[in-house]
């Protein structure tokens, strides 16, 4: 049949699956030209009709069988084509992976972190927009305190703002927890500061909450001297000023010996040989009465200290704005 012949040429000159496939519809499917003259056998008498269709199927069969033929060495042709482009050179150089490194204000929180947490403290987190009362009230600060000002904070509504320390951790800590209480509280802060080579609107603090029975300030200066020690040497010395904080009675600032000259004066610790760290005190009574604590049974002390001022003395940082600036060139050192 003259219909074979047409295959046999036709898929010699196909190229692709695609091709092959019309070519298959185009001979055997419902609408093809072989189905065309199988319905034409209608009209043929019986014995017409028996020879034709043995002849006709003889030549669907050969035709399927090229058809199989011609679609195995096209997906052949296509794999051996993909293989190709998509062939490498395993003896050419490696394409270089530039590994990150951990930014310093994350290093300095993980190492507070980590002196903390060998002493038994937990950690303690909370949301960044606060509420008035938690950042405020529950801390002891009057209504006429100057950190409520505009100027200082960052107001979302009159009852919500963005924190200005991570002491409302703490309140939430004493509102849901009952003592014995030891956590401390990593996170970021906010305040309306003009951002400067000391100042940033954005910065880091770690904040410290024990409350048990019979906790005293003895206890908080052995605490934070032995954390002195382990942050900066052993050699450390610590010193414990007077100061005043409305959350905390009696309050300190605690000084430690200068790491870069061992307290004999430089650059660091502007020739004093000492260094302001972070403030501190025993947790004052108001602060307790949140929680519902009693504090004829128990007693705590708290302390906070800036992420942002360790790192920049403890890697000779002099602005703080190269923190926030993601130059790579800055970061890469301290890997």
């Amino acid at each position: 049949m003259t219909i074979l012949q047409e295959a046999k040429e036709q898929l010699n000159k196909a190229s692709s699956v695609g091709e092959t496939e019309e070519l298959r519809v185009k001979i055997l499917g419902k609408k093809g030209k072989l189905t065309e003259i199988l319905r034409s056998m209608g009209s043929m008498s019986p014995e017409e009709r028996k020879e034709f269709g043995k002849m006709a199927n003889s030549v669907r069969s050969e035709i399927e069988s090229l058809l199989d033929e011609k679609f195995t060495e096209m997906k052949e042709r296509q794999k051996a084509a993909k293989f190709k482009e998509e062939r490498i050179d395993v003896t050419e150089p490696g394409i270089k992976i530039s590994l990150g490194s951990k930014h310093p204000i994350t290093i300095t929180i993980d190492e507070i972190s980590k002196v903390f947490m060998s002493m038994g403290y937990s950690i303690a987190e909370g949301p960044e927009v606060e509420t008035v009362f938690n950042n405020f009230d529950a801390l002891n600060a009057g209504k006429n305190h100057p950190s409520r000002d505009l100027s200082d904070t960052f107001y979302i509504t009159d009852d919500t703002l963005l924190r200005t320390q991570t002491s409302p951790v703490q309140v939430r800590t004493l509102m849901k927890q009952k003592p014995p209480i030891k956590v401390i509280s990593p996170g970021r802060c906010f305040r309306c500061d003009t951002p400067d080579a000391t100042h940033s609107p954005m910065f880091h603090q770690v904040e410290g909450l024990l409350v048990d029975e019979g906790v005293t300030m003895a206890d908080l200066k052995g605490t934070l001297d032995s954390f002195a020690k382990k942050m900066f040497g052993s050699k450390t010395k610590t010193k414990f000023r007077p100061h005043h904080f409305p959350f905390t009675e009696p309050s300190a600032e605690m000084d430690v010996s200068c790491f870069k000259c061992g307290g004999a004066g430089c650059r660091v610790c502007k020739g004093s040989g000492w260094i302001e760290i972070l403030g501190c005190g025993m947790v004052h009574p108001n602060v307790l009465k949140v929680g519902n604590v009693d504090t004829e049974k128990y007693t705590g002390f708290a302390f906070g200290m800036g992420v942002e001022r360790i790192a920049m003395l403890k890697y000779e940082v002099d602005d703080i704005r190269l923190f926030y600036e993601n130059d790579m060139r800055f970061i890469k050192q301290f890997k």
